[in-house]
């Protein structure tokens, strides 16, 4: 130490290290917590939405068994009521999973409007008494996983133009 030194300017040194230190500490601090949030969010996200791919994967599995219970015509639904009722309840169980599991099914009504955030046109037809972007046929359902789209509801649109 050098006894022919300011005093004061010994202070301004560490009280300027001091100042650093504690920005630093607070920046640690402050990116700590960061790193805390995302993975509180990556792991809520992982818990809700790591099933997506295999939800995607099933979903054809319930189109084919409505196709399915659809085919039967109604004359021979009486011969074939024991298939069907497995065929129904096999559906219902696979909508229970879902259910228990965030997942919904997207079934638009007829003259309600296209969405594009969840709709798919298939198809643009002109019909009377219908307003342009109604949906006019839904075609295939959609589904939501909790507030993600897994897929969009296959739908057809009118093509009305307002006069």
């Amino acid at each position: 130490m050098d006894p022919l030194a300011d005093p004061g300017d010994e202070v301004q040194r560490l009280t300027a290290e001091r100042d650093e230190m504690r920005d630093r500490f607070m920046r640690a601090l402050a990116d700590a917590e960061n790193a805390r949030k995302r993975a509180d969010k990556e792991r809520r996200d992982a818990e809700q939405y790591g099933g997506s791919r295999l939800a995607r994967d099933l979903l054809p599995v319930y189109d084919y068994l409505h196709r399915a219970i659809d085919a039967v015509p109604e004359d021979q639904r009486g011969a074939n009521a024991a298939l069907l009722e497995g065929v129904e309840l096999t559906l219902r169980e696979l909508g229970n999973v879902f259910g228990k599991h965030g997942i919904t099914v997207l079934r638009p009504e007829v003259g309600t409007r296209f969405d594009p955030q969840l709709h798919e046109a298939m198809f643009e037809a002109p019909l009377p008494n219908t307003a342009a972007g109604d949906i006019i046929q839904l075609m295939e359902p959609g589904f939501m996983i909790h507030d993600r789209l897994l897929r969009p509801a296959k739908v057809g649109v009118s093509s009305n133009r307002v006069n």
